[in-house]
């Protein structure tokens, strides 16, 4: 018997052959189908992602083909993304919404099936509970659209995508690039072995600022650590923000769509803290005032 799948914060996650099975993501691929066919939203097509994760491309290449085997155009991550990066992929493409294979933090023997809305957040309450109602109808013998992936590339249903290059422009739009490129700051980067890996690097390194990076290979073991970068997960950082004299070290999840930040000195600096000091830059520096 299939297991009753709930999505929680952010999606259903379970352990990896025993919960989170390719029948389970293709059982919601199936119902994601349905319900954008349903909803009007298919033609738009959707965006498929994954993290770093075991297998992780392999279920998103099986959510994939059953997207494609209702018909609509899936657009497949050619590499492991950033969750935020298949975000903005939804929003400045136009799309339905986006499925992306990850746990997020969760131990290595986890994986999870995200969706993502048209608006490139979460979805609602009141969709992930229609979700959960056809998941169950499929596992219920309500059937499985499916087209092969080999096919649906020929046909074009099934389209790879690299999704970064838009992001990365777009960050450089919204923030002063070049000037902490030139700012000479060494900055200490743990990629935690998740899809994050390299990002940091693109986006500020290239100038007289130095981007050391830890943990930026691929390994589904996530050895040493939980890919979640609280106090606990971040001692490599603290030492070697401290080792190389760096002025500040990011650390971000397995997905990264969290990070974690330590000083100077290798402490951890809460969300409270930082975002105190985003209120006092935007406050004292540039003067911003009133609503945005």
């Amino acid at each position: 018997m299939s297991a009753q799948i709930k999505f929680g914060t952010d999606g259903w996650r379970g352990i990896i052959a025993e919960d989170f099975t390719f029948d389970n993501v293709r059982a919601c691929a199936q119902a994601v189908a349905g319900y954008l066919i349903d909803s009007n939203l298919g033609g738009r097509g959707l965006v498929v992602g994954f993290d770093t994760r075991f297998a992780s491309e392999d279920f998103a290449a099986a959510a994939a083909e059953v997207v494609a085997g209702n018909g609509i155009k899936t657009f497949l991550c050619s590499q492991a993304t950033p969750t935020p990066v298949v975000s903005y992929g939804v929003v400045s493409g136009g799309r339905s919404g986006a499925i992306i294979i990850t746990a997020s933090h969760n131990p290595a023997q986890w994986n999870g099936f995200k969706f993502k809305s048209e608006m490139g957040s979460s979805a609602s309450s009141e969709v992930t509970l229609e979700l959960e109602r056809r998941i169950a109808e499929v596992q219920a013998g309500g059937g499985i659209k499916h087209l092969p992936l080999d096919q649906a590339l020929n046909q074009g249903l099934v389209e790879t995508a690299d999704l970064a290059p838009p992001y990365l422009d777009h960050i450089a739009q919204l923030m002063d690039v070049e000037r902490i490129r030139r700012a000479g700051l060494r900055v200490t980067i743990d990629s935690m072995y998740g899809a994050g890996a390299g990002y940091i690097d693109r986006i500020l390194g290239g100038g007289q600022t130095r981007i050391n990076e830890i943990h930026g290979e691929r390994n589904p073991l996530f050895p040493g650590l939980q890919p979640e970068p609280i106090p606990p997960n971040l001692a490599q950082l603290s030492d070697t923000v401290r080792e190389t004299g760096s002025d500040v070290g990011l650390a971000t999840d397995g997905d990264a769509d969290r990070l974690g930040a330590v000083d100077e000195k290798g402490g951890f600096m809460s969300t409270l803290h930082i975002y105190a000091l985003l209120a006092l830059y935007l406050l004292e520096v540039r003067g911003e005032r009133g609503p945005w």
